[in-house]
Formats: structure tokens, C-alpha cells, sequence
């Protein structure tokens, strides 16, 4: 999907098929939409019209109203493609920032200001890495992501460092939890979309509302519930997501969530990102390390203290065995952390 005609046209396509009667569920599909690949091989999840529309009326109701949206983020994902659907939901020509050349703080600046000149509410959706690099810079991007009425932030686990940073600044983050299989973020803040429902069975996140896509190509259709791959908890009556259960490490027998212990590291001082993996370890079965982007690469913090910071915060046993200073974290999809990747790194 790669433009507003395209869309329409997918969102206005009448099912066919020959017979109803004979008609597979998979024929009212409006788009197919790739996973992202994180936890396996990538999936083709299959969204109505309906799915897609709701989810960005959901997405209005709950920012304030229709507006003009800043196309900051590839068409090939969900994130992506809402942008586009909010757009035409709205009636809105939205802007469209050149990723050809990757992101940039000032290319986001120079789009989002023909994006502010219109009238009328303002919105733009990015991954946390994008939000970071404007935090970063202190410049024009930022300036002008204060003037939006709403950021959303999602497609990965952002920092409360780096939201607080942001805020402190003057952006109206909004976060955001969602996934393809739900039409894009559909809990927003900790709080579901109006008509969303979220549940935790075992300590994994369940989802059902109207935004909830009919299911995958080739497989079996969803029913009432889609049971994600990841972990969360309420807390003051607000969704927490803990990460993905099949990142959890198992140390020395102790379970150890890389998201708390990442929390942790950045918001240590001279520390931009980390990421926390397991690797195998003869002793520990696991050990946890942690990959590291300081904020000035000539300057690190010390790994002794980033270490002993975690064993205070979370325990003995989430302390990272190993600390690797590194310029950038490995990314994949719509700005995820190839986990993957940084395992790599440490063999």
C-alpha cells in the first residue's frame, strides 16, 4: 500500500467471489497487512474495511477530532497505512515526509511545518527511535513537534526517560499499543479505544473490539479474543505492557523482564537507549546483557554503575552480566530492536 488512491479503492472494494454462500471469510478482506517478523516468520493479517475506518474514528474520538495528519512513517506497516486511513476518514490531504534518505530532525521539521500551516488540529505518529532523535537534537524537529496537537508514539516499547523528556519539552505524546492483528494502536495511554476490550489471562494481553482484524491469510479466522505475545499488568487502572513473553530470561532459575531492567538503564545519566537480552551462559543458563547508546559515545557512564543501578532497582539477578557500549541499536520492521540482532552481537 503505497498511496491515498490505493487505499480508498481497497477500503471501497466490494467482497468477491461468486456465491455468498460459498464465499470464504477471507474474501472480505480489504488489505493485507505483513507482521513485522519479530517473534517467527511474518504473517499476512487480513483487515476489513470496517477494522481499518473504526479504528481511525476510535483514534479521533479519543484526540480531540478529525485533522491533518504528518506521514512520517513507511506504508508498508500498519502505522503507516493508518496515517493514510485517518486521512481519508478525516478528508484531509496528509503530509508526507521523505524517508528515502532515512529520518532526519531537520526533513521532519521542513514537512511538518507545511503540515502546521493548514487549519484546523494537527497529528503525527512515530517509533520511538524517531522521537528520540528529535529529543536528541534540541532543534527545529522539535521545535516543531510542540505545535502538533498529538504524537503518537508506538511500534515499540518507548522509554519513560525518553516520554518524560519529550514532555518535558513541550510534546503532546500520546503511546500507543497495538498491532497489526488490531488495525494499529488500540490502546492509547493505557486506556482502550471506546468499544475496545482488554483482558489479562495468565499475564498475557487479550484483545477484542471492533478494530480487530478477521484474521490470517491461510489460517483459521480470529474469534472474539486475539491473544497477543505479550505480557502486562494494570497498574492505577492503566494497561502496562511488560514486553514480549518470549523475551523473558530466565537466570539462574529467576525471571528477568528486559523491559524493566531497560527502563532502568536509560534512565541512568549519559544513557540515549538499551536494549536487555538473555544469552546462553554455562553457569547461569542465561546470562542478561545489556547493549548500550550513550549519550556521548567519547563519555560513557561506567558499566559498574549501570549494573549495580539495576540490581537496586529490579534485583541481584536482572543485573547485566555484560555491557556493551555501542553507537546504535539494530532495528527491524517499523523501528523495533532486533533482539536478534543484539544477541548476535555478544556471541
Amino acid at each position: 500500500m503505497t498511496s491515498l488512491d490505493e487505499l480508498r479503492r481497497a477500503l471501497s472494494r466490494t467482497p468477491t467471489g461468486g456465491d455468498p454462500a460459498h464465499r470464504s471469510w477471507e474474501d472480505a478482506a480489504a488489505l493485507a497487512v505483513g507482521t513485522s517478523g519479530s517473534t517467527g516468520e511474518p504473517k499476512e493479517v487480513l483487515l476489513s474495511a470496517s477494522a481499518l475506518t473504526t479504528s481511525a474514528e476510535l483514534t479521533h474520538a479519543r484526540l480531540g477530532g478529525p485533522g491533518t495528519w504528518l506521514l512520517a512513517l513507511p506504508t508498508t506497516h500498519i502505522a503507516g497505512i493508518q496515517v493514510l486511513v485517518r486521512s481519508l476518514v478525516a478528508g484531509t490531504e496528509p503530509g508526507v515526509l521523505d524517508l528515502a534518505a532515512g529520518f532526519r530532525a531537520s526533513g521532519f521539521a521542513t514537512a511538518a511545518r507545511a503540515v502546521l500551516a493548514r487549519p484546523g488540529r494537527h497529528y503525527t505518529a512515530l517509533v520511538p527511535t524517531q522521537l528520540a532523535r528529535l529529543v536528541a537534537t534540541d532543534g527545529p524537529g522539535l521545535a516543531t513537534a510542540r505545535d502538533f496537537d498529538a504524537v503518537l508514539v508506538g511500534g515499540a516499547a518507548a522509554p519513560p526517560s525518553l516520554l518524560a523528556r519529550a514532555r518535558a519539552a513541550g510534546v503532546r505524546v500520546v503511546t500507543t499499543y497495538g498491532m497489526s492483528e488490531t488495525a494499529g494502536g488500540c490502546v492509547y495511554d493505557g486506556v482502550p479505544l471506546d468499544g475496545v476490550r482488554v483482558r489479562l489471562v495468565d499475564g498475557r494481553v487479550e484483545l477484542a473490539g471492533p478494530v480487530l482484524a478477521l484474521g490470517y491469510r491461510g489460517g483459521e479466522p480470529f474469534g472474539e479474543w486475539f491473544r497477543t505475545g505479550d505480557l502486562g499488568r494494570w497498574a492505577d487502572g492503566r494497561l502496562e505492557v511488560l514486553g514480549r513473553a518470549d523475551d523473558v530470561i530466565i537466570s539462574g532459575g529467576e525471571n528477568v523482564s528486559p523491559v524493566e531492567v531497560e527502563r532502568v538503564l536509560a534512565a541512568q545519566p549519559g544513557v540515549r537507549e538499551a536494549c536487555v537480552v538473555g544469552v546462553p551462559d554455562p553457569e547461569w543458563g542465561q546470562a542478561v546483557v545489556a547493549a548500550v547508546v550513550p549519550s556521548d559515545p567519547h563519555a560513557p557512564p561506567s558499566a559498574d554503575h549501570l549494573a549495580g543501578a539495576v540490581r537496586e532497582a529490579v534485583g541481584r539477578s536482572a543485573a547485566p552480566k555484560r555491557v556493551a557500549f555501542v553507537t546504535a541499536l539494530p532495528v527491524r520492521g517499523p523501528g523495533k530492536i532486533d533482539r536478534v540482532a543484539v544477541a548476535r552481537s555478544f556471541e
